[in-house]
């Protein structure tokens, strides 16, 4: 059954998917109703102790009578076939068996079947994705918070007794947060007199005007997709099911409790970048950048500024608008007609993954645009949004001309990444992003 159903295609999964995979597959099997033995389940736990990781293509799965392909590839290397990575070297199972001191399982009757059938690949790469969803959204309001500073915002809409009326919960935590990053500013709610070029308006654009509720409302729905996965991780997807002296068939292995949420997930998550877009393109436009040159190029007319990098956000805006369409609502029939409705849970969660890092770089962008902003003002931002400032200018310079950009939206990337930027801003992430 395993060797059937090894078939594939795509690049490979990476490597610490297919471990939470893997892990995620042993603790389902080890709730006791999927008729495997303990000693298979002690020898898969060798197996992942050994650091052996099999080599999972990313394509071939349809979510609905599990993850049958990628399962099958996963479980290859138990029974000593199939290909796996040792610290990032590829090699033939059997071979990384020996080197461990491992045997091949021989497995029983039901065996087979129990280990290819659930969603546990689905599910692995929708929580990566979702610890990145998290990320994004402290993300986009520390990215709010630098524009704020740079358009000289009015504050009033931060105000808590604005958010309270409403009553979302995603909205207020948003608003505060906001709140918090600008609170000692100079720049927001600076008079008209002390900014040249100032608008004598009462209301923001809607980019920063209405940050908490885009933003919270994200949160609201990522909340929702964290409930989903969670509640999969402790779920049994096996059929048939061993319920006590009964042996139940059913459809627990059917991929639409995971689909849904990231179809969702992946939604609110372009919103993020959707509306951030928005501000990076009022940063550089004169009509509504409040007093500063256009493109934020201190020498407009001979350098162009920060023009193309608002140009790249909006196409990486338009390219995840065109991966929102739900993958959930596009059913294809298999298995002659018995799997006559399918979930493309997979899909969905690559295709989150794949929004994921188009909104990174488009919150990226706007970081690096806001700061370029700020630094053209002739107050002080505040101090946690100044902190953060610091961190995106120990990588990438002040841009006083045009030069070669060279690794500038890469370095702000990776502060990103590897959390200074969130630190600085006072902001921890519920979720470790691997």
């Amino acid at each position: 059954l395993l060797v059937s159903h090894a078939f594939g295609d795509g690049p490979l999964l990476p490597d610490p998917t297919v471990r939470l995979a893997w892990l995620l597959r042993i603790h389902a099997l080890a709730q006791g109703s999927s008729g495997i033995r303990r000693s298979t389940i002690d020898a898969m736990m060798r197996l992942h102790a050994a650091g052996i990781v099999a080599e999972v293509p990313s394509r071939g799965s349809v979510g609905a009578s599990g993850d049958l392909a990628p399962l099958a590839f996963l479980a290859l290397p138990l029974i000593g076939r199939g290909r796996v990575r040792v610290d990032g070297r590829s090699m033939e199972a059997a071979k990384a068996l020996r080197k461990a001191g491992l045997e091949p399982t021989v497995l029983c009757a039901k065996e087979g079947l129990a280990l290819v059938n659930g969603m546990q690949v689905s599910l692995a790469i929708g929580l990566r994705a979702l610890a990145r969803a998290e990320r994004a959204i402290l993300l986009a309001d520390v990215a709010a918070a630098l524009s704020m500073e740079a358009l000289a915002a009015r504050g009033d809409a931060l105000a808590p007794g604005l958010h309270a009326a409403r009553g979302h919960p995603g909205q207020r935590a948003s608003a505060k947060r906001l709140a918090a990053l600008v609170k000692g500013s100079r720049l927001v709610d600076a008079p008209v007199e002390a900014l040249p070029g100032k608008r004598i308006a009462p209301q923001d654009a809607y980019g920063t005007r209405c940050a908490p509720q885009v933003h919270g409302a994200v949160a609201d729905g990522v909340a929702y997709a964290r409930g989903a996965l969670e509640r999969e991780i402790d779920a049994v997807t096996d059929n048939p099911l061993v319920l006590g002296k009964r042996i139940v068939s059913g459809g627990n292995f059917h991929g639409e409790p995971i689909a849904l949420p990231l179809d969702h997930l992946r939604l609110c998550v372009h919103e993020l970048g959707s509306i951030s877009e928005r501000r990076t393109a009022t940063l550089v436009d004169p009509k509504m950048n409040e007093g500063l040159p256009a493109y934020l190029a201190p020498h407009h007319g001979l350098h162009s500024g920060f023009m193309i990098p608002q140009y790249v956000a909006a196409a990486q805006v338009s390219e995840s608008k065109q991966l929102c369409f739900p993958a959930s609502a596009d059913s294809i029939v298999t298995g002659a007609g018995i799997e006559d409705h399918v979930s493309m849970a997979p899909i969905a969660a690559r295709r989150t993954e794949d929004v994921l890092e188009l909104v990174e770089s488009v919150l990226a962008i706007e970081v690096l645009t806001a700061c370029q902003a700020i630094d053209m003002r002739p107050r002080e931002p505040a101090p946690r949004t100044m902190a953060v400032k610091d961190v995106v200018r120990a990588v990438v310079p002040f841009r006083s001309a045009d030069r070669l950009w060279r690794d500038a939206l890469a370095a702000v990337k990776g502060t990103i990444a590897d959390g200074s930027l969130l630190a600085a801003a006072g902001l921890e992430l519920p979720l470790p992003v691997v």
